[in-house]
């Protein structure tokens, strides 16, 4: 009769604490399970176009409830699937990252409810890569009037006049380039901020002047200088 005793209090205190532990984690019968997807932003493409993979061999992360650290990881197989077993009801986060062209990490998450032996799906998350991933592109175009001795000798897009490119504010620039067969010109890989676009005409004595266009640009946006910003240099040839 004293064990019987004994084995009914160790059935209601083991009840008891499984009835209290009501918090998310490991010990349960649900599965959360999603796929990553990787957006690929290769170098030296001008109209920023991308590439949509599967995230392979991509460390992805759980948090359990409002954990303030992440309770596991696990790595995605060769389609991008990963799946956490054994978590008890609840609200998770689980999350993977994205890489900046600076090399700064950013986490991309998505939020999931749990219930009881549940397999919950997640949306799929989708991480980023590549040299152009968070910059953007800024393009526009330059017209030049041609003189030679100080006699118009014509007009048309400038090919092969420098651009430059400096942050607004600096006197020096970041970067330059020349202008295509079509007039244009592309600064790629910009980060976002305010910018000052600069080319350089002359007067009649050959003295060059800047001419000056100040834009702002954000993350992955191309920006086209409007057709009325278009540069007109006057060139000694």
């Amino acid at each position: 009769m004293k064990y019987g005793r004994i084995i009914i209090a160790f059935l209601v205190m083991c009840f008891a604490l499984s009835s209290c532990n009501n918090k998310e984690g490991e010990g349960g019968t649900g599965t959360i399970r999603g796929y990553v997807k990787l957006v690929h932003h290769p170098d030296d493409d001008y109209q920023l176009n991308v590439d949509t993979l599967n995230a392979a061999k991509t460390d992805v992360f759980i948090v359990y409830g409002n954990d303030e650290f992440y309770g596991d990881d696990i790595e995605t197989d060769p389609d991008g699937l990963y799946q956490f077993e054994y978590l008890t009801p609840g609200d998770y986060t689980v999350f993977a990252y994205s890489t900046l062209a600076t090399g700064e990490k950013v986490a991309v998450a998505q939020t999931v409810k749990l219930e009881r032996g549940q397999v919950a799906e997640v949306p799929t998350i989708y991480i980023h890569d590549g040299k152009a991933y968070g910059t953007s592109v800024i393009t526009g175009r330059v017209w030049a009037w041609y003189f030679h001795n100080n006699e118009y000798r014509g007009e048309g897009w400038a090919y092969e006049h420098r651009v430059y490119l400096r942050k607004l504010g600096d006197s020096y620039h970041i970067d330059d380039v020349r202008v295509g067969l079509d007039g244009i010109f592309a600064f790629q890989k910009v980060l976002p901020g305010t910018y000052e676009v600069v080319t350089y005409t002359q007067d009649a004595q050959e003295v060059p002047s800047p001419l000056i266009d100040t834009v702002t640009v954000k993350a992955d946006e191309i920006l086209q200088m409007e057709p009325d910003t278009t540069f007109i240099v006057r060139i000694q040839v």
